[in-house]
């Protein structure tokens, strides 16, 4: 589990939550001050409005994929940059030693099937040139299956404030019907208020991160892949490992780039 979301998202709300019922005079916890804030028919506008709206603009698979997509946010994403640059390395020293061939058993046991791809064309053959369009069209492919994902939640943190302004018109309107009661003003002031309310929170604690957060995660593995793809096309034209080691690094971070040497440092 990413326990940077997860205690992002629950912190969150703790502070709302402390933000409602902590009374400054009293310096006590007033828990009374909870019901008010929850308004049925303003969860039914807000959140109701903006998500049949995003469903309104995208197919159902792909809205209801993009609901999926939240999970995807609360697990750690599998990258380990120096791992992946030693695999590539090590399979260039069995190339160099025993052939491109020998890297078809080596393809067997690999897990990520990006890379196993890449190396069963190298095995067959294929034009270096060919190898590159095709693991460069599958990566294209990918990153705009995430950027569908991506939109969705935009698309929800565009929509939730709209919705909540719409909720607070409406509820202006039944307020201003009943001026000549003067003691419903204040509470159906409140009640209008809230779907702003929500919708601010709708965008702001939920969708902008969740957004921001499958944003970063694709740029990971966006970046992982273009590793592999370099790497392997290193390996296709007999590059010296050392050679391809240093041009993969190139894609790191200085502080991966650093442990990575300790870690070398420490084996030898």
């Amino acid at each position: 589990m990413d326990l940077a979301s997860i205690l992002g998202l629950v912190i969150c709300g703790i502070l709302i939550v402390f933000g409602i019922v902590f009374d400054e005079d009293t310096m006590s916890f007033l828990f009374s001050n909870l019901p008010p804030f929850f308004n049925v028919p303003s969860v039914l506008i807000t959140f109701g409005g903006t998500f049949m709206c995003v469903l309104a603009s995208s197919p159902l698979k792909d809205f209801i994929n993009g609901l999926k997509s939240f999970m995807l946010i609360l697990k750690v994403p599998k990258v380990d940059e120096a791992a992946v640059i030693h695999q590539i390395i090590d399979l260039s020293n069995i190339a160099r030693k025993e052939g491109l061939l020998a890297l078809e058993e080596s393809a067997n046991a690999l897990e990520d099937e990006f890379m196993k791809k890449g190396i069963l064309l190298i095995v067959d053959g294929t034009d270096p040139e060919l190898v590159r369009n095709i693991l460069e069209t599958e990566l294209i492919n990918i990153d705009s299956r995430h950027k569908k994902l991506i939109a969705f939640w935009k698309n929800v943190g565009a929509m939730g404030p709209a919705w909540g302004m719409i909720g607070t018109l409406i509820g202006l309107i039944n307020m201003l019907r009943n001026l000549s009661d003067p003691d419903s003003i204040g509470p159906n002031m409140s009640v209008a208020l809230i779907t702003t309310l929500y919708g601010s929170m709708l965008a702001n604690w939920v969708a902008s991160p969740v957004a921001t957060k499958l944003a970063t995660n694709n740029d990971i593995e966006i970046m992982m892949k273009e590793v592999m793809i370099e790497g392997l096309l290193s390996i296709q034209a007999g590059e010296n490992p050392r050679v391809i080691e240093e041009k993969l690094k190139s894609f790191l971070s200085p502080t991966i780039r650093n442990k990575m040497a300790e870690e070398g440092a420490g084996e030898n």
